[in-house]
C-alpha cells in the first residue's frame, strides 16, 4: 500500500471516529413536500380535530416531528408558494392572489429550490395545485404553455393549472392539457363573457353547489367557477376524481425514480373550495364536506406513505407536510361549513385564519418525518417556510450565492429536531404585515377600510389605525393588546419590521 493510500484511509478513519463521516445515503435523502391547501393548524387530529379523523397524519406525526409553531410565509396561497419555492418573501414580488390566465410569476432566470435540487442530482416533480401563473402573457391553452414549471426546474408536472374554483378545468402534463381534442380548442377569459359553458348567474339550476356572485362564471361538472371557458370538453375534470387522480401521479413518479434521489411537490387541491369529495369518504366527518375532505387529504396522504413503503425508501425519504395557509369556512362556496363546525376549531386556540394577519393565518400544520435522521416528538421552534430552502441546501451541501434566496435563512436543525431554536424575527405576510419576536406578536398598524369581499368571508384580517402587540406566551389568541404597556418592545419591532420591508 502506498503512503497516499495509507493516509487517505487513516484520514477516512478519523473523520468517521469523529462522526463527520455520514452515509450518501443521510446526506441526501428523498424529499416530499405534501402541502396541503387551507388546512388550519386544529384541522388534524394530532392538534385537536374534533369530527373529523386523520389516522395517516396522525401517523406522520407519532413517527415524526410535530412542530406546533412553524408558519406558511403568508396567509393565502399564491404568496406562500412563491415564497416556498424561491426562497423570497411575496412582497418582493407583489405576489397575491393570481387569475387563472396570469403568467408565471416566478422569474426563470433566478435558482428556485427544484434547480438547487437538479443541481443535487435530484429528479423534481410537481403534482396537484399550481396557482403560481403560466405563460408570458395571453394563454394559448391548445399549444405547450410555458413558461412554466420545467422553466423553474421541475422536471416532470402534473398540474391543475390554477385553482379548483377557477378555469380552465382541465389538468396539465409536462405543459399541454390532458386528452384536448384538437378539433374543440380551449378559449378562456377572466374579462369580457365568451359563450361557451353555462354561466353560474344565468343558470342556477345547473348547480349542484351555490356560490357567490365572484364564483358564477362557466358552470363545469355542476360547479361554478372564477372566469368563463369554452372548448376543451374531453379534457374537463370532474372534481370527485381529484384524490385518486393526484395520487396515482404523485404515486407514478415515486415509482419511476425509486432508484434516484427524487425531489416531489406534492401540492393538493383539498381542502381548498369548492369541496367536492369522492362518494368514498362523504360522510365521513360530522363537519359536512370540509371535514369530509380533510379526511379524504388524509387518504391521500396514507396512498404516498404506502407507495414509499412499497418502494422500499420510506426510511430514507424527508418528508416536510403542511400547509399554504391557515383555514376557512366560507370562501364562496355554499357548503354549510360555518353550520356543520361543532365544536371542532380550525385554527385551534389561535385568532384568525385564511386572509388574516392574526396566528391562525399562518400557523399551520407541520410535521417532519425522517426515521434515519429525526426521532419521534414536538417541537416549539418558531419557523417559516421561507426556510426550508436555505435549510434543505444545508442539507446537501450547497452554497446559496448571495441574490438567491434573499429572505431564507438556515435551521436545518430546527427542522430535523436538533435544536428548539428557530427564527429570532419572522415576517408573517398578509394584507398587512405582523413580525414575531420570540413569544412577541407585533401587527403593523392598517388605516384602511376592510373590503366588502374579505367581510363577506367572516375574517378579521387585523386591520387597525393603532399598533397591536401581543404576549402569545400568556395570551395565544391574541385577546388582549398591550402595545401602550411595551412602547419599547413596539419601537423596537416596528424598527425591525421596516428594516424587512424597505
Amino acid at each position: 500500500m502506498s503512503s497516499k493510500v495509507y493516509f487517505k484511509y487513516l484520514m477516512l478513519a478519523v473523520f468517521m471516529a469523529m462522526g463527520f463521516v455520514v452515509s450518501a445515503q443521510n446526506k441526501k435523502p428523498n424529499i416530499v413536500i405534501i402541502y396541503v391547501d387551507d388546512l388550519g393548524f386544529g384541522d388534524i387530529g394530532v392538534n385537536g380535530a374534533i369530527g373529523v379523523k386523520t389516522p395517516n397524519i396522525d401517523k406522520l406525526a407519532k413517527n415524526g416531528l410535530n412542530f406546533t409553531d412553524a408558519h406558511s410565509s403568508a396567509s393565502t396561497c399564491t404568496p406562500s408558494r412563491y415564497s416556498l419555492l424561491t426562497g423570497s418573501y411575496a412582497f418582493r414580488n407583489n405576489a397575491e392572489i393570481l387569475e387563472g390566465d396570469a403568467p408565471l410569476i416566478i422569474d426563470p432566470n433566478i435558482e428556485t429550490l427544484p434547480t438547487m435540487l437538479q443541481s443535487a442530482g435530484y429528479k423534481t416533480g410537481v403534482v396537484g395545485k399550481w396557482h403560481l401563473g403560466l405563460g408570458s402573457g395571453k394563454i394559448d391553452w391548445n399549444k405547450r404553455v410555458a413558461p412554466g414549471p420545467k422553466e423553474v426546474g421541475f422536471d416532470y408536472s402534473f398540474l391543475i393549472p390554477a385553482t379548483g374554483d377557477r378555469v380552465p378545468c382541465v389538468f396539465l402534463e409536462n405543459q399541454k392539457v390532458v386528452g384536448l381534442n384538437p378539433n374543440d380548442p380551449i378559449m378562456v377569459s377572466y374579462g369580457t363573457r365568451i359563450e361557451g359553458y353555462p354561466w353560474g348567474f344565468k343558470h342556477p339550476e345547473l348547480l349542484k353547489m351555490h356560490t357567490d356572485p365572484y364564483h358564477q362564471g362557466a358552470i363545469i361538472n355542476g360547479i361554478s367557477r372564477i372566469g368563463y371557458m369554452s372548448g376543451g370538453k374531453d379534457a374537463l375534470w370532474v372534481d370527485e376524481d381529484f384524490p385518486f387522480m393526484l395520487t396515482e401521479k404523485a404515486n407514478t413518479f415515486i415509482k419511476e425514480n425509486r432508484n434516484n434521489r427524487f425531489f416531489l411537490y406534492f401540492s393538493l387541491h383539498d381542502i381548498h373550495q369548492p369541496r367536492i369529495a369522492n362518494i368514498k369518504f362523504v360522510e365521513s366527518s360530522t363537519m359536512g364536506p370540509r371535514g369530509d375532505v380533510i379526511a379524504q387529504m388524509d387518504w391521500c396522504v396514507g396512498q404516498i406513505v404506502e407507495q414509499l413503503q412499497k418502494s422500499e425508501i420510506l426510511e430514507d425519504t424527508l418528508i416536510i407536510f403542511s400547509s399554504d395557509n391557515g383555514p376557512i369556512l366560507d370562501d364562496g362556496y355554499l357548503d354549510y361549513a360555518k353550520e356543520l363546525v361543532g365544536d371542532h376549531n380550525p385554527g385551534g386556540v389561535y385568532r384568525g385564519g385564511k386572509y388574516s394577519i392574526y396566528e391562525a393565518g399562518t400557523r399551520v400544520p407541520t410535521i417532519v418525518h425522517w426515521p434515519k435522521q429525526v426521532k419521534p416528538g414536538t417541537s416549539s421552534a418558531l419557523l417559516s417556510q421561507v426556510d426550508l430552502y436555505a435549510s434543505l441546501a444545508s442539507l446537501l451541501g450547497n452554497d446559496i450565492q448571495k441574490e438567491t434566496a434573499p429572505d431564507s435563512e438556515n435551521h436545518l436543525d430546527a427542522w430535523l429536531g436538533k435544536t428548539q431554536n428557530g427564527r429570532t424575527l419572522m415576517l408573517e405576510e398578509a394584507f398587512t404585515f405582523g413580525l414575531r419576536m420570540d413569544n412577541w406578536k407585533y401587527i403593523k398598524p392598517k388605516d384602511e377600510v376592510v373590503p366588502n369581499w374579505i367581510k363577506n368571508k367572516f375574517v378579521d384580517p387585523g386591520f387597525r389605525k393603532k399598533p397591536q402587540l401581543f404576549n402569545l406566551e400568556i395570551d395565544p389568541s391574541e385577546t388582549i393588546n398591550v402595545y401602550k404597556d411595551y412602547p419599547v418592545i413596539v419601537a423596537k419591532m416596528e424598527q425591525e419590521l421596516n428594516k424587512i420591508l424597505k
